[in-house]
């Protein structure tokens, strides 16, 4: 059993399942990520795992500790909200203090502990500052230092980085991985964003209609997506209608009268299929040596990359192409599509991956 076991955790609201069946095992120091659209159950986890909402059915343990029926304040657990909820009468260094205070720690031990948290966050400068007069970024670090100096056995954090700016946010999602690494805390981050749970996690949990689709380490769920659900949500996807000829020789995956071989013994089912591929796996090539050939509809300079929108008989295809200092073709113009098989994903339409390549 690990760290912290959600076995099978329900929440209904009448007849809505808010969740469902949601079960699974948190080891101790992991950082998980549950991501999903909204509406997904994914805050709702959250608030059963800190007490604020009580299953209907299923049981969660921490250590080894039926917890399922505790209040939040047994639990002892560190809660980072969406909106830090700090006390703006307080100053940096009192916020941090209140948890210790309400656990009645001597005042020596409490500004020593004080004084290590804000040097763990970088806020030693700001110690006494008012929450107005500080940035975004650095009042997340204050509503973090005031989660982790009680040195709770787990941190939960509800939408912690959606307050913030494009660029602060990406610098503060490293800053936040660093923080729990140095202190080994298991964490729980409830987001929407999928960049955001891909670069931090040990382990990505995304939810669907309140249910659990895939549990999985970033790379993998990204490479290999379970479902058409997934492949679109975590990252982009081109969903291209197929069918499949199984011979002696192998398979041949048949797209827009176009003959892809699959270096495959396995014989797909019948009927109609689905290939998933990645925009950034697909390259342009001269007209007549591509699997497909399109004409260029659109282009996007994205700085690092150009995102171009391709029309071919197969349907439009976005297609991402680093940017190594020369444009691509213009729009209008004629141009071949290739990928490598091994890197597509075969599901029967609107079904679960079928052959991982």
């Amino acid at each position: 059993m690990g760290f912290l076991h959600l076995e099978q955790v329900s929440k209904f609201y009448g007849e809505f399942a808010a969740v469902c069946d949601f079960d699974l095992e948190i080891e101790k120091g992991e950082f998980i990520s549950l991501l999903g659209p909204s509406g997904c159950g994914k805050t709702t986890t959250l608030q059963m795992i800190a007490g604020l909402v009580t299953p209907t059915s299923g049981k969660i343990a921490l250590d080894g500790r039926d917890i399922t029926q505790e209040k939040p304040a047994k639990r002892g657990l560190g809660v980072v909200f969406q909106s830090y909820a700090l006390f703006p009468h307080m100053t940096v260094a009192q916020n941090v203090a209140f948890g210790l205070e309400m656990r009645k720690i001597a005042r020596s031990e409490r500004d020593k502990q004080v004084a290590e948290i804000l040097s763990l966050v970088r806020l030693t400068p700001l110690a006494d500052r008012y929450p107005r007069e500080m940035s975004g970024g650095q009042r997340q670090r204050v509503a973090i230092a005031r989660a982790l100096v009680i040195k709770p056995p787990v941190l939960l954090l509800d939408e912690p980085l959606s307050n913030l700016d494009a660029k602060l946010r990406e610098e503060m999602q490293f800053e936040l991985r660093r923080i729990q690494r140095v202190v080994g805390i298991t964490t729980i981050m409830v987001t929407h964003d999928q960049a955001e749970a891909l670069s931090i996690s040990d382990r990505v949990v995304v939810m669907e209609g309140g249910k659990i689709t895939q549990v999985d380490q970033p790379y993998s769920l990204y490479e290999h997506p379970k479902n058409n659900f997934i492949s679109s949500f975590v990252g982009k996807s081109n969903f291209l209608a197929a069918r499949a000829v199984n011979e002696t020789s192998g398979v041949s995956l048949i797209v827009d009268n176009t003959d892809l071989k699959i270096p495959s013994t396995k014989n797909y089912p019948d009927g109609e299929l689905c290939l998933s591929v990645r925009p950034e796996k697909i390259c342009l090539t001269a007209p007549a040596e591509g699997m497909l050939q399109g004409s260029i509809s659109s282009r996007y300079f994205l700085g690092n990359q150009w995102l171009l929108s391709v029309t071919t008989p197969a349907g439009e295809i976005s297609v991402s192409v680093a940017n190594l200092g020369a444009p691509p073709p213009l729009e209008g113009e004629i141009t071949g599509l290739s990928w490598k098989i091994e890197e597509c994903r075969i599901m029967a339409a609107e079904q679960e991956v079928i052959v991982q390549s």
